[in-house]
Order: C-alpha cells, then sequence, then structure tokens
C-alpha cells in the first residue's frame, strides 16, 4: 500500500501519466499520421507507371496518402471531377482534389468523408493508365461511372479495379 501523494509536483506527474496511458488505449478519428498509403513508382525506363494499390477500401474520416516512390518521374493525384477538366467519377458533393506535380520523395494527403467510389488518375500519365479507385465504405458494389468510360482515355477506362473485389479484399494491386 503506497502512501498518499501531497507534493503537487508529483501530482502533476502522476496525472499526465495517466492521460498518457488513456491517450495510448482509447480508440481515435484517423487523421494523416493515421494515413494509409498509395504508392506512386514506374519502370526506371519509365515505360510503365502505377499506383500501388490501384483500389483500396477506406472508413469515412480515414486519410490517404499518395507518396511518389518513382525516383526519376513526376507524378500527380488527380480526382475525376469537372473542376479538374474530367467527368465526374466521385460521388455528389465531395470535394474534388488535385496534388500538383509531386516530385520524388514529395506526399499528399486526402481525408475521404462522403461513402461512395473515387476515381483519380496521374495527369501526365493518364494516357498509359496511371488511374486509381478509392472505395469509402458504405458504397454500394455496383458498377460506377460506366457512362462516361467513352470520355476516358482506353488504358484509363481498363485500369480501374472492380468494386466488388476493393470491398471484397480491402485493395487490389
Amino acid at each position: 500500500m503506497s502512501a498518499p501523494v501531497h507534493d503537487p509536483r508529483r501530482r502533476l506527474l502522476l496525472g499526465a501519466g495517466g492521460g498518457l496511458l488513456l491517450a495510448a488505449v482509447l480508440p481515435r478519428p484517423a487523421g494523416a499520421g493515421d494515413a494509409l498509403e498509395i504508392g506512386m513508382s514506374g519502370t526506371s525506363t519509365g515505360s510503365e507507371v502505377w499506383f500501388r494499390p490501384r483500389g483500396l477500401l477506406v472508413r469515412p474520416g480515414q486519410a490517404v496518402r499518395w507518396l511518389n516512390r518513382d525516383a526519376g518521374n513526376v507524378h500527380t493525384s488527380t480526382a475525376y471531377h469537372p473542376a479538374n477538366g474530367k467527368p465526374l467519377r466521385m460521388p455528389e458533393g465531395a470535394k474534388p482534389w488535385n496534388s500538383d506535380y509531386l516530385l520524388p520523395g514529395q506526399s499528399f494527403t486526402v481525408v475521404f468523408d462522403i461513402p461512395g467510389v473515387y476515381d483519380y488518375f496521374c495527369l501526365p500519365h493518364e494516357h498509359a493508365g496511371m488511374v486509381g479507385r478509392i472505395v469509402v465504405a458504405g458504397a454500394d458494389a455496383a458498377r460506377p461511372y460506366a457512362a462516361t468510360d467513352a470520355r476516358l482515355p482506353s488504358a484509363a477506362a481498363a485500369g480501374f479495379p472492380d468494386v466488388a473485389a476493393i470491398l471484397k479484399q480491402g485493395r487490389v494491386d
């Protein structure tokens, strides 16, 4: 049995330690530090480029961070949205994004709040099929945006992973 703590400094230290313990075990909202990562890369010759994973399932409020791992190329993460000069391929009311050009080692983060399917592309490499899809939990498995496929480069339209596969597996490389 320990004696009561009368020294105010010791009380403060004990209280702070308890607070740190609670902070470590209680659930907290996802933020940029909890972001799921999507790598941006390609072959050393630049003949092939990709996002990995191409398909990713996230929960509402979760962050996704794109990281350019390609030592010899710039990439972007750009939402399919009229604000970016493209057809709408994301939920109505969701905020579009455009990372701008990311140099090797640079990253860009977006938090996804609205359930649904979000399609995105790399601005300089869309024609090469560098596209990806994020599914925010709550979306259904129907094939979205098929009506706009004809407005995309053929390699891009063919590059999106199936929503049902993303929902089942959590990620599609």
